[in-house]
């Protein structure tokens, strides 16, 4: 492509009407409309040429070359009309706040009656880390419940409260992103899934507790929803969510000695394919309703109390 001046333009004009170049466009074009339409007709191997006038710029072709270069133009216009497609719209869900602060306190609940002498008829007292956490090795023999009775356990109240106040943030905004039942139902899955892969991964040895699994796996979540929804306006900064999710993750997944880091890595990668195809889905078919929600958070609740139920049914 070649830029003309003014002067430059009127001193070929003539030789242009004498070699027949015919302008692509009748007007004059902006700039960088003119630069692309100039790429598309080279790449196409259309020989053409750029030229400025007074009023703007203009892609001129050989005549004999006229007829192809307008239906190439014409093509590259249609198939890109709607192109990039409007930004998705903001989401004015309800996060349902009351909602997420009541697990949350259930769960602070709970591991206050870990810290208690409760028994059950027949039975020793419980120790509810040893009947609930995620042991490899027992749930690679069978003990499934224990990568859901895990996600309820903490083995101190600073674990818990470092859970709660870093999970309850990203709970609510995942809440509020694709409403509270999907949000839990997909926190709680990616916890699950999590725990499972590092069982099969340690197989023996490696007992871990806590909820910081699917606290991982909320981040994978709104990592990965955000590319999706974006992905035809992210450009350059498409890996900007998932890159603030890993950091994240080797900021606050990494410290402490008795971290687990396996787990942490493990939800936050399932939580980024859970979030993902969630996402698809939702732009696809549309939003839970509240009745679709409610339905994920009773099922979401009835698992974790499901599986206490099948542990403390084993209990010894």
């Amino acid at each position: 492509m070649i830029r003309l001046s003014f002067m430059e333009l009127e001193t070929i004009h003539t030789a242009l009407r004498q070699e027949l170049w015919l302008p692509v466009a009748p007007g004059a074009l902006e700039e960088g409309k003119a630069q692309l339409w100039g790429l598309v007709l080279e790449a196409r191997a259309v020989h053409c040429r750029i030229v400025r006038s007074d009023n703007g710029w203009h892609v001129v072709v050989p005549a004999s070359f006229y007829d192809r270069a307008v239906e190439e133009v014409r093509l590259f216009e249609e198939e890109n009309r709607n192109w990039p497609p409007p930004a998705p719209p903001v989401r004015t869900m309800n996060g349902n706040v009351l909602a997420t602060l009541s697990v949350l306190f259930l769960l602070a609940t709970f591991h206050n009656i870990t810290r208690l002498d409760v028994t059950l008829p027949g039975h020793p007292p419980l120790d509810w880390l040893t009947l609930g956490s995620a042991d490899a090795e027992k749930i690679m023999d069978g003990q499934w419940w224990r990568a859901v009775t895990a996600l309820t356990l903490h083995a101190n109240l600073p674990h818990l409260v470092g859970n709660l106040a870093i999970g309850g943030v990203l709970v609510i905004l995942l809440c509020r992103e694709i409403g509270p039942g999907l949000a839990w139902s997909l926190i709680l899955g990616s916890g699950i899934l999590g725990n499972l892969v590092n069982a099969l991964l340690h197989s023996t040895g490696h007992i871990s507790v806590g909820a910081s699994t699917a606290v991982f796996g909320a981040v994978g979540i709104l990592a990965s929803s955000s590319v999706v929804r974006h992905r035809h306006h992210l450009q350059r900064r498409w890996p900007l969510p998932v890159a603030a999710g890993l950091a994240l993750l080797a900021v606050l997944g990494t410290e402490g000695e008795h971290t687990d880091l396996g787990a942490h890595l493990f939800g936050f990668l399932w939580g980024i394919a859970l979030g993902a195809v969630a996402e698809y889905l939702i732009g696809r078919f549309g939003e839970p309703g509240p009745a679709l929600n409610a339905v994920l958070a009773v099922a979401s609740a009835v698992g974790v109390v499901f599986s206490w139920w099948v542990a403390l049914a084993a209990a010894p």
